[in-house]
């Protein structure tokens, strides 16, 4: 809702573009979309649509679905390797010239099988992570490993795997069980080595115009500042394969920056002005 409130304070805050879509009570939830938030019409904001497909393991799927017998990891994954299992069918089915049934859902998921869109995965224990890890290998998808709580436990599986992190969020109390390792020094272990971070808000868990300040924590915790900047900036824009367009100032994109009086890590900073496709948004 592009006159919701929490737009216009990302704005201010000096956030040009975001990446939505919907929350981690589904296995499998729906995909992603990009847009900017200069704007009353979110058809003329929108920059890429989509960018992910959203998946969900581990509390937030069990406790929406106990009711209907889906409340264990296995049953999660065995229900996302069934949906991958009948995309591939039914792709190779069309491929094939075959007379195929129209099915919404298993085409929704065709670019993921194509490795069009990344499948970006809510997962914050070590063993969903992993498991997160095991199935892209399985059916040979793209992922993003969203909130990544447990990740500086593992961090050479998720090196080693490939696959980007996008932490947090580190604010606010440790509401479930697999938050205990929820930590702002997480992206900071995870860049020393060498895995593509970036840090969310998870909006509106925490308001968007906190993004910076989120990142000064990071680097509090010992993440190198220019990484920190990074890893709000042209980190996610390459996790969301925007890096053409924005996540950093160069010829041919589109020019979105902020004008401020300090170090975008300082709490002290004001944003002054905010530049998106080249013109003054705020």
């Amino acid at each position: 809702n592009p006159m919701d409130e929490t737009v216009e304070l990302a704005l201010k805050g000096g956030v040009t573009t975001v990446a939505a879509g919907p929350g981690s009570a589904n296995v499998l939830g729906g995909t992603f979309f990009a847009y900017k938030t200069k704007g009353n019409c979110i058809d003329e904001m929108t920059i890429q649509n989509p960018i992910a497909m959203k998946a969900a393991f581990g509390e937030n799927p069990k406790r929406c679905y106990k009711d209907k017998k889906i409340d264990t990891r296995m049953q999660i994954s065995a229900l996302l390797r069934e949906t991958l299992e009948k995309t591939k069918e039914y792709l190779a089915k069309k491929e094939a010239g075959k007379d195929v049934a129209y099915d919404q859902k298993l085409e929704a998921m065709i670019p993921v099988i194509k490795k069009e869109l990344p499948l970006k995965c809510h997962a914050h224990r070590a063993d969903d992570i992993l498991t997160v890890i095991r199935i892209a290998k399985e059916y040979d998808i793209e992922v993003t490993l969203d909130h990544a709580t447990d990740a500086r436990c593992i961090v050479e599986q998720i090196k080693e795997s490939g696959f980007p992190c996008i932490c947090g969020p580190s604010f606010g109390h440790k509401t479930k069980f697999e938050l205990k390792s929820k930590s702002f020094k997480t992206p900071g272990v995870l860049n020393k080595a060498g895995i593509l971070v970036s840090i969310t808000t998870d909006s509106p868990v925490i308001p968007e115009q906190y993004l910076s300040l989120c990142a000064a924590l990071a680097a509090k915790e010992g993440m190198d500042e220019y990484e920190a900047i990074k890893a709000i900036t042209i980190n996610p824009a390459k996790i969301l394969k925007l890096d053409n367009r924005v996540g950093s100032i160069k010829a041919g994109k589109d020019a979105d920056f902020i004008v401020c009086t300090k170090n975008i890590l300082d709490t002290k900073n004001e944003i002054k002005s905010v530049y998106i496709d080249g013109k003054k948004a705020v």
